[in-house]
């Protein structure tokens, strides 16, 4: 019967996780299946090697070094990594308990709450990220950072220069920034540039 709690707990909590918190919000469908996929198994085989001679230590090496190769085999972003091993660390809190105790089920809450408040879009709402292709070759950090702040219309916090193409006259920048307003949060639209008929050395648009 406390096996049966266990696992009803883990599946509230990663519905939870899953369905509540993380797809509303983000909308990738494909990574349902895998938080709900990694969640259950590591549940199922947390469970049979604490009911066997086999080390813990040993399946929790091979989670360790297949949770690797799945993280370098397809690129995610950071958020859906917090989400990847929180459902990772729900099915290990319930798959190596005896029982469903306050502790266990506090801790589940923890980690659904942290997820939730932490990937809250009301954190931060103003601050930004992008990569951009500037169709200029920058080689004046300040004339970026001020080439930047007008196409985007905020107030650049980082920027880091990716690869600067003196050849093709392209920058690839990761930009940090805040806008004023998160009503206004809005890219400046492009503005195609015709080599032929351009008469400015510097273009100001972003290439596609």
């Amino acid at each position: 019967m406390d096996r049966l709690l266990l696992v009803g707990a883990d599946l509230v909590a990663i519905s939870l996780l899953t369905f509540a918190v993380y797809f509303p919000r983000h909308h990738r469908r494909d990574l349902v299946a895998a938080f709900l996929g990694v969640n259950v198994g590591v549940l199922a085989v947390a469970m049979v090697l604490g009911s066997t001679s086999v080390g813990i230590g040993m399946g929790m090496g091979l989670f360790g070094v297949l949770s690797i190769i799945r993280l370098r085999s397809y690129e995610i972003a950071q958020h859906e990594i917090a989400y990847y091993f929180s459902a990772l660390a729900l099915g290990l809190l319930t798959g190596l308990s005896e029982s469903l105790d306050l502790l266990h089920t506090g801790l589940m809450v923890l980690v659904v709450a942290t997820l939730y408040a932490g990937d809250h879009p009301r954190l931060f709402p103003r601050h930004r990220q992008r990569e951009l292709r500037l169709d200029s070759a920058y080689t004046d950090e300040e004339a970026l950072r001020s080439h930047l702040e007008v196409l985007l219309g905020g107030r650049v916090l980082n920027l880091s220069v990716k690869g600067i193409d003196l050849v093709n006259d392209t920058t690839l920048v990761e930009v940090r920034y805040v806008v004023p307003n998160a009503s206004r949060a809005t890219v400046t639209k492009p503005r195609e540039v015709n080599p032929r008929t351009d008469d400015s050395p510097r273009g100001r648009g972003v290439r596609a």
